[in-house]
């Protein structure tokens, strides 16, 4: 669906490569969790993808079409919700009105059910809004685009907790079958119940590319009390109940709920080697 091929790219003025020869592949349907620390380009790979920003060298297909050509026939089948935007003096009838005729898919329903989800009423007037209430109007309005790829930039920054429970509750409830979700955030614990995939950029490297299950079939996250067997772990950190551990999947035993915080150090330490 997506193929990002032996592409380099750095900004305008700038000396730092943010990708050099950089290549990555991926499927449509699922939900993929885009991780790294801070300047690792997670914001300029999803700005690559979607055609806003245009590589040096190589390419960034979507379904075969280069997205640097920005064609309508590609644009209204992506959406990106970028981390800090702007919504216009306006209500959010007449912005509905002004922008669903770009995506053919458009639904008022499932605009109004994200909104109830948030708790937010249908009529509204976008200038007069918190910046956590513009972000659920605005990712409303992404998911009832109806586009096939999405991509969301730290959807969860600006959202109190309750607010953040609600966040995955309506992406979990609205996404379509054939859609694709992309979620860049460093705050791993407000995705990690909706991924599909684990992506983790490190300097222009991609550290790890592995399906959710992949990883839970070949490991477990547990605690572990003070004094415990830690033969078997790859990576532990200590925790006030012992040590917070992945450990290698023992033959038989159970599977384990993704701690991707644990995941995502014990990749970025490069203490860890994975195998998937």
């Amino acid at each position: 669906m997506i193929e990002i091929n032996n592409i380099s790219f750095k900004y305008a003025g700038s000396k730092h490569q943010v990708f050099d020869d950089f290549s990555l592949r991926l499927e449509s349907n699922n939900i993929y969790g885009l991780l790294g620390k801070n300047g690792t380009g997670k914001s300029t790979l999803l700005y690559l993808i979607c055609g806003l920003l245009h590589a040096q060298r190589g390419t960034v297909s979507y379904d075969g079409v280069d997205t640097s050509k920005r064609r309508p026939d590609t644009l209204q089948e992506i959406f990106i919700v970028p981390e800090e935007f702007d919504l216009p003096a306006t209500s959010l009838d007449r912005f509905v009105r002004m922008n669903e005729p770009f995506y053919p898919r458009f639904s008022r329903e499932v605009l109004n059910n994200c909104l109830t989800d948030f708790e937010l009423p249908t009529s509204l007037q976008l200038n007069s809004l918190s910046m956590g209430q513009k972000k659920k109007v605005f990712m409303s309005f992404a998911l009832a685009a109806g586009t096939r790829l999405l991509l969301m930039d730290e959807p969860t920054n600006g959202l109190d907790i309750p607010s953040k429970a609600q966040f995955r509750r309506v992406v979990a409830n609205n996404m379509a079958d054939d859609r694709t979700l992309i979620i860049s955030t460093h705050q791993v614990h407000d995705v990690e119940q909706l991924l599909d995939h684990i992506l983790i950029l490190d300097q222009r490297r991609l550290l790890l590319d592995s399906s959710v299950a992949d990883i839970c079939e070949r490991y477990t996250f547990e605690y572990r009390a003070p004094g415990s067997d830690l033969s078997d772990v790859v990576f532990s950190e200590p925790s006030l109940q012992g040590s917070a551990v992945m450990a290698r999947r023992q033959p038989g035993s159970d599977e384990t709920q993704l701690n991707l915080e644990l995941l995502f150090e014990a990749v970025t330490s490069g203490k860890a080697q994975l195998t998937v």
